[in-house]
This record gives C-alpha cells, sequence and structure tokens, in this order.
C-alpha cells in the first residue's frame, strides 16, 4: 500500500512556488516558499519537522528534487517556521541555512528553544512538532539587517524585523516589489480577510512590532507571502492597520485581565470572546463559508493560549510598570 503523502503547491509567478506542509492534516495553514533559478533553489521557512514528508512531496510536485535545494532561507526559528530544518538536511545534502544571528545558536543547539517550547506545549510536543535535530554548524551563515541573499533567479534583503521574535527577518525582494514578511507580517489565511497578530512568549515587543510593520509598509509593497498562509495583495495599507490596531487592542484587552488576576486560560478565553465573532463575520464572507473551521483554522495556525502567555510574558518582562495602573 502506498503511504506516501501527496504533496500540494501551487505556483504564484514563473519561479515561485506556495509549498502547504498541510500541518496536521489542514490545508492552509503553514506554507513554504520554493524559488527556482540560476541562483540556486531556495526554501523560504520550513514549517514543522511533523511535516518533513508533505514538504519533500511538495518540492517533488514542483518539478523537482529536494537533493536540488542550495539555500534554505528561515525567517525566524519558532518551531513551525524551522522546526523541520534539521530533518531535512538529510534530504537536501548541498543546502546552506541563513538565519538572524541571533537564531543561529538556537538551530545549532535546539535545547534553550525546545525548553521553552516544551513550556507551551507540554505533551503536545511531538503531534506538533515532530523531532526536533540540531543543524551543523558549518551549514549555518548567520545574517544580519542588511545582507543579501542571491536565490533563485532573485536577490532577498533581510530586514532584521523583531517585535514577534527578537531574531526575525523579512525579506524584502525589491526588483519584485515584494516582502516574504514572516510572522511579523501576521496571519491571514487564504481568503478571509481577517489579521491576527502572532503573540508568543518570549519576545513579545508591542513598540518594536509596530515599528517594524511601519518599515514594511514604507516600502510600498505590492505584495506579502505570508507563512500563514499565502499571497496578500491590493491594499495592504488596510493589512498593515488590521494587524497594528489589533495587536494593541489584544494588548489592552490582556493588560485588564492580568491587573484583574486572571489565568493565563482566562486570559485566552477572553481573546477568543473577543476575537472569534470576527473570524466567522470574515468567514461568512466566503460563498459557502465554514465558520467554525475558519475558527478552528486560524487556532491551529496560532493559538490563544500560546497568545495570551505572550502578553504575560511581554508585560511583566518589559511593561511591568503597567500592571498596578
Amino acid at each position: 500500500m502506498n503511504t506516501q503523502p501527496a504533496g500540494h503547491a501551487k505556483r504564484l509567478a514563473p519561479d515561485l512556488w506556495v509549498i502547504d506542509t498541510l500541518f496536521q492534516g489542514e490545508r492552509g495553514i503553514i506554507a513554504s516558499y520554493l524559488l527556482t533559478g540560476p541562483h540556486g533553489l531556495a526554501l523560504v521557512d520550513v514549517g514543522s519537522a511533523a511535516s518533513l514528508n508533505e514538504l519533500l512531496a511538495g518540492i517533488q510536485v514542483t518539478g523537482h528534487d529536494p537533493r536540488e535545494i542550495q539555500h534554505i532561507v528561515l525567517t525566524h526559528v519558532h518551531l513551525d517556521h524551522a522546526g523541520a530544518t534539521g530533518a531535512l538536511l538529510a534530504h537536501t545534502p548541498n543546502a546552506r541555512v541563513y538565519v538572524h544571528h541571533i537564531g543561529a545558536p538556537h538551530l545549532i543547539n535546539p535545547d534553550k528553544l525546545l525548553a521553552s517550547a516544551t513550556r507551551i506545549y507540554g505533551d503536545q510536543m511531538e503531534r506538533l512538532w515532530g523531532a526536533i535535530l540540531p543543524v551543523p554548524a558549518e551549514r549555518v551563515t548567520p545574517i544580519d539587517d542588511g545582507a543579501e541573499l542571491a536565490v533563485g533567479e532573485r536577490v532577498l534583503r533581510a530586514l532584521y524585523t523583531p517585535g514577534h521574535a527578537i531574531h526575525h527577518v523579512a525579506l524584502h525582494d525589491s526588483a519584485n516589489n515584494v516582502i516574504f514578511s514572516g510572522d511579523v507580517g501576521g496571519v491571514r489565511l487564504e481568503d478571509i480577510s481577517y489579521v491576527r497578530p502572532p503573540t508568543p512568549p518570549p519576545d513579545l515587543n508591542l513598540e518594536d512590532w509596530s515599528t517594524s510593520i511601519e518599515r514594511l509598509r514604507a516600502l510600498r509593497p505590492k505584495t506579502l507571502y505570508l507563512p500563514h498562509f499565502g499571497a496578500v495583495e491590493g491594499n495592504l495599507d488596510a493589512h498593515f492597520d488590521a494587524l497594528r490596531t489589533r495587536l494593541y487592542a489584544w494588548g489592552e484587552l490582556m493588560l485588564r485581565g492580568i491587573r484583574a488576576g486572571k489565568s493565563d486560560s482566562e486570559l485566552a478565553a477572553d481573546l477568543a470572546a473577543a476575537s472569534d465573532p470576527d473570524v466567522a463575520s470574515a468567514a461568512s464572507a466566503l460563498e459557502g463559508g465554514d465558520q467554525a473551521n475558519a475558527v478552528k483554522r486560524y487556532e491551529l495556525a496560532t493559538n490563544y493560549l500560546m497568545s495570551a502567555q505572550g502578553y504575560v510574558r511581554y508585560y511583566r518582562k518589559t511593561r511591568p510598570d503597567l500592571l498596578n495602573g
């Protein structure tokens, strides 16, 4: 019996594919982007190690073999974006890994990263993230703000964009006026207009994130390529406005709850009560829109408990002056 997973990939441009990693068997949650061209095949983000086989199958759908991959470019090292990196290297023997210099040590020795994630996900770690393997140091190229990477047929410039993570970079392709935004560009699932900020611990910083949003906005991109999920085009000012507004609105809601002594689970319930109706409303605009499924899929992309815990750490670590206001 053939148990090989079916790959899912969609061509976005002659040299660009979005690969659906089918996170937890669900379509349109976590993307990897494949770039082709004379500078060598490249992946931008690679998803969870639990979805490695789906990623490999997606590469095959594009007509390429994983052994052709020469560049793995990571926006940050969170497990839904970089978790598959170590395991993927066995299938991509010629690939180098590019990541911000602050994130690089956590790829080479993922112990601290795994300990942090385990505090959030507990006994769900294996199911969600699979086996996280270290990346050999000799295959890692640390990058900083302004680094230019020739991959596929494009040149991507790294934009240091903290706020979601202290080691986060977005990738600007000025020739095509597009940005691979990583999580600093927010979560907006395909065909649904709702923008949700992914706000996990330990690095959430509202002020830094706001600055990063404005940095992306100032480039006036025509397209954002989101890891959660796919291309966003059209009125990107509205997208950036919605992301920034919700980032701070959630912050105010969480601050009130923290001051009231609420637990993390109670804070998460407050986020759900405030936000799920908006997700359902956005989904209802689709023909045959499944509102309950849209709520579930956004929660799979970035869950409320993790989001609440990010705000709790932010206020206690960065803005303790606000806790007794």
